[in-house]
């Protein structure tokens, strides 16, 4: 008897009838989400001169994002949440990305929903799809190719994005390792997150921000933003367990007003709330609140500058100063540390006045003193000139005095104190991360 209980298991497992054992568990099955890549979706900028949203019919779009935790089961949100008609995803893949930008042979798999490889996105709606095993390290480059089979405008997208997205020609390439005589932009479309599952003490930490969180100023394709730079800190430190940085920053953005993007207020459900496994939150923002109602665009003259559409949108330190407290109150309310990053200045820059630096430094001494973030964050004295305070150092700036070059974006990403960032989730209120 026990041999024919032996010859039907060697049966049994030599046609694949079982191909994991009872007692194993998927990847899929273990821990728990963490949004290990994320960027933050809005619509064009409706700015005199800005091109039209690109309109895609009969296309597959190849866009390639780097997650900066691993996993070996992973799935992907899409958004349509600033369209206003459903969007069809014909077909839709996830693989590893190799030097040449191809394809990893073996790496390349199809995505589905609900079992499905087609799917409509309801207009104003995000979309996760199915969880898949797919073997992904921290850091790695990764393809997400979606093929849009009927015409309809991008208006879900984030402009600024890290590596060239290809856009194909007529036809489903989705799974074709090399996309042949595609055209390039720069911006990431119909794409949200990355989720991975992870052990329960993996977590995420939100950037919220503007270009200066986004990345403006730095090289495209070599990850020279703070928040890259910090995720790339936090994975050669030792002592914890992995903790994915997700960039929530819009170029642009402001906390009170939308223009570009929605208002960091209106987006914070969507943005910082809605990530699985965030556990604590960057704040950087309020330069573009102080600056924009004092724009002065190249060529301008003094009557055209009357007609500026956010002259009458200029800010106070209380306003800001409650926008920020609002943002505290409702990340404390879904137990979520908060850091408070100091406002980086700005002299120099193109919408700078004497009046708005005032309303900085008022804003910037609440953050040190105020005790209500649960740390303290001193970008403003990592990048400020010693000899003029109000400005950056020429040698952190990329030539506007409002961005970082890679260098500043660097000195930011070290005045971080890693230890008292990963102690956030047991760290007392009123702590810095200086």
């Amino acid at each position: 008897m026990r041999s024919t209980s032996l010859k039907f298991a060697a049966v049994v497992c030599a046609t694949g009838i079982f191909a994991i054992p009872a007692t194993a568990q998927s990847p899929c099955q273990a821990g728990h989400w963490v949004t290990a890549w994320s960027t933050a979706v809005h619509t064009p900028v409706a700015f005199p001169g800005a091109p039209p949203p690109l309109t895609l019919n009969n296309q597959t779009v190849r866009e390639v994002i780097r997650p900066t935790i691993s996993g070996n089961c992973v799935r992907i949100r899409l958004s349509n949440e600033f369209g206003a008609t459903p969007l069809l995803i014909g077909d839709a893949h996830v693989s590893l990305t190799n030097a040449d930008g191809g394809l990893v042979p073996g790496s390349d798999r199809p995505l589905t929903f609900d079992g499905k490889g087609a799917v409509v996105i309801s207009a104003g709606a995000p979309m996760l799809t199915d969880p898949v095993d797919l073997n992904i390290p921290a850091f790695a480059n990764v393809a997400i190719s979606l093929y849009i089979p009927k015409q309809i405008a991008a208006s879900t997208f984030h402009q600024l994005g890290q590596q060239p997205t290809l856009v194909s020609g007529p036809g489903d390439f989705t799974g074709v390792p090399h996309l042949a005589n595609a055209t390039e932009t720069h911006a990431w479309y119909f794409l949200s997150d990355l989720e991975v599952r992870a052990s329960a003490q993996t977590s995420a930490i939100v950037t919220l921000g503007d270009s200066i969180t986004d990345g403006f100023g730095g090289k495209p394709g070599e990850y020279q933003d703070w928040p890259d730079l910090l995720a790339d800190r936090l994975a050669q430190s030792s002592g914890s367990s992995p903790i994915a940085i997700d960039n929530e920053g819009i170029g642009g953005n402001r906390i009170l007003y939308d223009g570009a993007g929605v208002s960091a207020l209106a987006r914070f459900d969507r943005d910082v709330l809605g990530k699985p496994g965030v556990t604590a939150i960057i704040l950087l923002e309020g330069i573009n609140d102080i600056g924009w109602p004092n724009m002065k665009p190249p060529g301008v003259t003094h009557d055209t500058m009357r007609k500026n559409p956010f002259a009458d949108q200029v800010v106070t330190p209380d306003a800001l100063i409650l926008g920020m407290k609002q943002i505290i109150e409702r990340a404390h309310a879904h137990g979520l540390k908060i850091f408070g990053a100091t406002i980086t200045p700005y002299e120099k820059a193109g919408y700078f006045t004497t009046e708005g630096e005032a309303v900085r430094e008022a804003v910037n001494e609440w953050i040190r003193t105020g005790q209500a973030f649960d740390g303290v964050i001193d970008f403003d004295a990592a990048v400020r000139d010693p000899q003029h305070p109000n400005r950056f150092r020429d040698d952190l700036q990329a030539g506007d005095y409002l961005h970082p070059n890679a260098a500043g974006y660097k000195a930011m990403a070290a005045a971080i104190n890693l230890d008292r960032l990963r102690a956030a989730s047991v760290s007392s209120p009123g702590g810095s991360a200086r």
